[in-house]
């Protein structure tokens, strides 16, 4: 049994954690006792030679067979022990929902997900040899699976497509025949280190990162406009494919939206809240497996187990170089999984759940020796390699061009070693500059980037939001020097495969990402994104270096990585609280430094150690100084980012909610929210909450959708729709509204309900009369449009007019509302503590039409429209959630 292969050398530690168990007890001892036969001196008699020969083995192989018992048992034990740990940190994390929704949404995950996943991994890829490797990697390939397949479905009106899953991984288990691979053992000290990363990214998850987007009380009234943006993106992609602008519509969606597929389909078949769903699971779930994914994908590259808890402990714990005591709390300098712009983006945390099993999959394209694979296996191969690339395109601008960079090295380095051309990288650069270009002219329809030329911009942008405008230079020192910093694991790396492209392959994705968030830049800090995917990068090469040491030389590792940690805080703590001066945002860094040369010297001279020893040393020092603010952030971190004003009009939500449940999937709202921060002049157009809430299409609510909203983004002059027409329309209703003006919104422009909030204008007093008034709480209203009367009847019909296409109605269960018999109530997501069932006005006037003819008409009572008639549902299939 070999770690990376047939023929590879194994190290003392791996003999001791996969050899030993698997070697029995008389095989082992049958070679010294020949050997000591053989041996023995001539002359002696053969009993004594014997006897010598079976006591030196017996009391070697004693003491060693003594250990292993221990450690098989320990290994029992602890894996006994560490298993539950991973679906207790997930219960924990989401102890603020009722228990029902994470139990449903882990057996979804676990049934339509993880298990064909890991089916369709081991049968298209042979598998690893692993079975831990294999089925967190598998895991992260059934997502892009799905990914795929649920647009498919929603083509056919099949939004419950992801459940063929199952049966096309069975599908494909009986058709391909199983490559023969050795099962290599996961030490249990290796899962025991795993589960700690977990525990801590739980820990993490509950005491920030569920805080961060608040679902409930007051504070989910004053969100910035990422998180309604996300919302409003995942119910478009819930009711409709292809994809229109949600909050303004009329355009197409020319933005990446497969990480809202997962969204959408988890919605649709486990029937909890998008809201729950957009802004905890799916990250929560996307952290964990980003987590599990990086140690699973260390073993691959390193060939050792002890890879994973390192490569686990990395993800939570490494990150960039946070010098400054207030960057520790700020979103930009975190480019980890643990950050605003992961929670926030669902593109990026997906996209960095898909890369992770397409490295493990070049690793093994890339590595394998020409004609050694069957064919059908390398295609099978590919076929793996086209499904994430393909994924990934879907998911992220950010992210493939990083993998290119990186691809393209290792095809260079692999094809001038080798004195050929390497087909198999080739094809990978071929696939991914497909994908990029198909994305580019079918999914954006050749929509030009927003990211300009522009070296150094970046840093100018973080220097003027630290008051440091004069310390550029200083301040991008630190942050490039903090990027590449993870790249120093390279150093100590030795493969264990001949001309191993790998190490090149993630050096130059790692530089790639640098350089492009360098020179790239973005009004919406767009150009981050490539630091954020070059992070996994570091990790794995720093995990990649530590795990080359030999045992004796993992305690002086540790203690060079405690020397950094406390460099780094020391740094810190030395500074000030804010700087405006070059040499105030230098001091941090330099003491830091000076404290890490300090302990590399005297820790180096204590050991006296050999040059290999010093490079340890030096290595894992400054490996501890890019230590993220994880930890500290569950102190310093919890506070959300909110605006200082309620961007979500009170009962707005609960307004929204209230159509969605009374409207079909392609009903149009018209609404007189435009500004993120309520306002009747012009402003940034950043508001989105209605489409995400109400999961309808709005005819035109904001159109900002490329610009951060918060309090460090002031508002600024918005440009003009693209639709002055529409517009006017839409805005006319609610200030000067006709029978005329509405029957154009209905007709033309299909809109079924008018929202409105009273903080941008109030009612105009004639709309009662026009339109039917539905649903009023706080701060809004919410009116619905009925055709006009027959010219030759004083009756109008009072049957309101939602369009009925798939998919019509909506969810009818698991919006919490109380009153639902046979399923849980009381779901989180209302922002006010108002009762959930407000008092619906009746209009004054029943009839919804405008001057009534002369002739007799019946009382008023007749027309009073009863509850029955208020709660009109559109008949149809239901979608997930009401």
């Amino acid at each position: 049994m070999t770690a990376a292969g047939e023929g590879d050398p194994k190290t003392a530690s791996e003999a001791v954690t996969q050899e030993l168990p698997a070697v029995p007890a008389e095989e082992k001892s049958k070679p010294a006792e020949e050997k000591g036969t053989a041996d023995a001196p001539k002359g002696k008699p053969e009993g004594k030679a014997d006897a010598t020969a079976e006591e030196k083995p017996k009391r070697r192989f004693w003491r060693r067979r003594g250990e292993r018992r221990l450690s098989g048992r320990g290994m029992r034990a602890a894996g006994l022990v560490s298993v539950p740990v991973l679906p207790l940190a997930w219960f924990v994390g989401l102890q603020e929902h009722p228990v029902w929704m994470p139990i449903v949404y882990l057996a979804y995950f676990l049934v339509v997900i993880a298990v064909p996943g890991t089916m369709f991994w081991r049968r298209l890829t042979g598998g690893t040899g692993w079975f831990t490797v294999d089925a967190v990697l598998g895991t992260a390939f059934g997502l892009a699976v799905e990914a795929l397949v649920y647009p498919i479905g929603m083509l056919f009106s099949m939004p419950f497509a992801g459940l063929l899953m199952p049966a096309l991984a069975l599908g494909m288990v009986r058709a391909l025949p199983r490559a023969p691979r050795a099962p290599r053992p996961t030490p249990w000290w290796a899962t025991a280190g795993v589960m700690v990363a977990v525990g801590a990214a739980a820990a993490w998850f509950v005491r920030t990162g569920s805080q961060l987007i608040p679902l409930q009380g007051p504070a989910a009234l004053r969100p910035n406009s990422d998180a309604p943006h996300s919302l409003a993106i995942a119910g478009e992609l819930t009711h409709h494919f292809p994809p229109r602008l949600p909050y303004a519509d009329g355009r197409w969606l020319t933005g990446h939206w497969a990480a809202y597929d997962h969204i959408a389909s988890s919605h649709w078949i486990t029937t909890i809240p998008l809201d729950v769903l957009t802004h905890r699971m799916v990250p929560f779930a996307w952290i964990l497996l980003t987590v599990v994914g990086a140690a699973a994908v260390g073993v691959l590259l390193t060939g050792r187990a002890v890879a994973a808890p390192i490569a686990a402990g990395l993800t939570v714990a490494a990150g960039d170089l946070t010098a400054w005591p207030w960057a520790v709390s700020d979103r930009v300098f975190s480019d980890g999984p643990f950050s605003l712009g992961q929670l926030t983006n669902p593109a990026q945390a997906f996209s960095t759940v898909l890369l992770l099993p397409l490295i493990a999959v070049t690793a093994l394209l890339l590595r394998r020796q020409p004609g050694r694979p069957s064919r059908a296996h390398v295609f099978r191969l590919l076929v793996v390699a086209a499904v994430l690339i393909a994924a990934l395109a879907l998911t992220k601008a950010t992210t493939l061009p990083v993998y290119g960079a990186g691809l393209a090295a290792a095809w260079v380095y692999l094809t001038v070693r080798r004195g050929r051309l390497n087909l198999r990288g080739l094809v990978l650069g071929i696939g991914v500059a497909a994908a990029f270009a198909l994305t580019y002219f079918v999914v954006l329809r050749g929509t030009p980037s927003s990211l300009l030329f522009d070296p150094a911009r970046t840093f100018d942008r973080l220097a003027d939001r630290m008051g440091g405008g004069s310390a550029v230079a200083v301040i991008a020192a630190v942050v490039v020097v903090g990027w590449v910093m993870p790249g120093v694991g390279a150093l100590l790396i030795r493969s264990r495969v001949k001309r191993d492209p790998m190490p090149v392959f993630l050096v130059v994705s790692l530089l790639a990402a640098v350089v492009a968030a360098s020179l790239l830049y973005d009004e919406g800090d767009v150009q981050l994104f490539f630091i954020r995917t070059g992070f996994l990068y570091g990790v794995l090469l720093a995990t990649w270096g530590l795990s080359s040491l030999k045992r004796k030389q993992y305690w002086i590792a540790a203690v060079a990585l405690l020397i950094g940690v406390a460099a780094i805080y020391w740094g810190r703590y030395r500074s000030p609280g804010s700087c405006t001066t070059t040499n105030c945002f230098g001091q941090g860094l330099a003491v830091a430094l000076v404290i890490a040369a300090l302990g590399i010297g005297l820790f180096g001279l204590i050991l006296r150690g050999s040059r290999r020893t010093w490079a340890v040393i030096a290595v894992a020092v400054l490996l501890g100084t890019t230590v993220s603010p994880t930890l500290a952030s569950v102190r310093k971190f919890a506070s959300p980012s909110l605006t200082d004003y309620e961007s979500i009009a009170p009962g707005g939500i609960e307004a929204a909610r209230f159509i969605r449940r009374n409207s079909g999937a392609n009903d149009r709202i018209a609404t007189n929210v435009h500004c993120h921060k309520p306002s009747n002049t012009r402003c940034l157009a950043g508001s989105y909450w209605i489409a995400g809430y109400a999961e309808r299409r709005v005819l035109v609510q904001g159109w900002a959708f490329r610009t951060r909203v918060d309090d460090s983004y002031p508002g600024k002059p918005q440009s003009n729709y693209w639709d002055e027409e529409k517009l006017r329309v839409n805005d006319e209703v609610f200030a000067n509204p006709t029978r005329e003006l509405l029957e154009t919104l209905r007709t033309k422009y299909g809109v079924q309900w008018l929202l409105l909030d009273d903080r941008v204008t109030q009612p105009p007093k004639n709309l009662d009369r026009l339109t039917d008034l539905r649903f009023e709480l706080g701060n809004v209203r919410v009116y619905q449009l009925y055709p006009p009367p027959p010219a030759n009847s004083p009756f109008p019909t009072p049957t309101p007019t939602p369009t009925s296409s798939f998919p019509t109605g909506t969810p009818s269960f698991p919006t919490g509302t109380p009153g639902t018999p046979g399923f849980p109530t009381g779901t989180p997501g209302f922002p006010t503590t108002t009762p959930s069932f407000p008092t619906q006005s009746i209009p004054s006037n029943p009839i919804p039409s405008g001057t009534l003819p002369t002739t007799s008409v019946p009382t008023q009572g007749l027309f009073t429209p009863s509850p029955t008639t208020t709660d009109l549902t559109s008949t149809g299939p239901s979608s997930p959630a009401s």
